[in-house]
């Protein structure tokens, strides 16, 4: 059973244990992970050199744990946000599911253990910035940014945006310029991916009191950030090509994506603050996701075509 004391619902000793699997994977925001261990993946396939298969693995899994853990602190500090936002009232803390000192250890638990695995199976580069990835998640944007400022979003990406950087560095032990044009993909890749969710979700986030920028600032200035932004998105999503570590096939896709993504933008800029304007928004949400998927997928396919020209 649970009971609702100030919008949250919490267990109480009459509650069965919360022992579901599927609510402890819940808890690991597994939508968010899928990105996450897709982005370093690729960071590790694309990085010049070598390392084992197993080796690429337990990198990649620390990752993901890495994300995992930060996720699920992430909802145990918010989990008062989620009881009252229509999108999240079902997750498994506000909903009574899983008690909020299990999701909390379950968190520091993981993170502990995804930097210590990444610190054996690969290096202390990696290690050190996998542990900034989920410090900056849980502390800056989190803790500090997420209820206070609109720009909670724009600074507090640079979390989600670390992990092909750390691929990166798996294999190479350092961080150069590519790995960084991969972390500034994603860091300007996040700001209108979230606007767009946040003009057709905004009296959400109204209701919970989170201070997005469609809240604060109203939908117009919300639609000229997110247009800005993918213009300034383009020319860092050619950066990989310009810089020689991937050819054209990568540059084609960029370019051409880069455009339409751009397209969705001056699209949502141009309708109406209403449901019409709300349907162009999720339509520009949908397409960023595909977006990211298609830039971080020509990578390595690129890698593979300029192999097979050159042999």
């Amino acid at each position: 059973m649970s009971n609702t004391a100030n919008g949250i619902l919490t267990i109480t000793d009459e509650a069965a244990p919360a022992s579901r699997v599927r609510d402890y994977v819940d808890l690991l925001k597994p939508r968010v992970m899928s990105l996450v261990v897709f982005t370093g993946l690729i960071g590790v396939v694309i990085a010049p050199g070598h390392i084992h298969p197993l080796t690429a693995t337990l990198a990649v899994l620390a990752i993901a744990l890495g994300s995992g853990a930060a996720g699920a602190i992430n909802m145990w500090y918010e989990r008062d946000l989620d009881a009252v936002m229509e999108r999240t009232r079902n997750r498994p803390l506000p909903a009574g599911r899983v008690a909020p000192d299990d999701a909390l250890g379950l968190g520091v638990l993981l993170s502990i253990f995804s930097v210590a695995l990444m610190a054996v199976a690969t290096n202390f580069v990696a290690a050190a910035l996998l542990t900034a990835a989920i410090l900056f998640y849980v502390f800056v944007y989190t803790i500090w940014l997420k209820r206070r400022t609109p720009q909670n979003i724009v600074i507090g990406g640079a979390a989600g945006a670390f992990p092909p950087m750390i691929g990166w560095a798996a294999v190479t032990g350092d961080v150069s310029a590519v790995g960084v044009a991969l972390f500034l993909l994603v860091f300007l890749w996040t700001p209108p991916h979230f606007w767009a969710l946040a003009l057709y979700r905004s009296d959400d986030y109204r209701r919970a009191g989170v201070p997005m920028l469609p809240v604060v600032a109203g939908p117009r200035e919300t639609k000229r950030q997110m247009l800005i932004y993918t213009l300034v998105l383009a020319p860092v999503a050619l950066a990989p090509t310009l810089l020689g570590s991937v050819g054209w096939l990568y540059g084609s896709v960029a370019l051409v994506f880069s455009l339409a993504f751009v397209g969705y933008a001056i699209s949502v800029w141009r309708t109406a603050d209403d449901e019409t304007a709300h349907g162009a928004a999720r339509r520009m949400f949908r397409f960023s996701l595909l977006y990211l998927a298609a830039l971080f997928a020509a990578l390595p396919l690129d890698l593979v075509a300029g192999r097979i020209l050159a042999g």
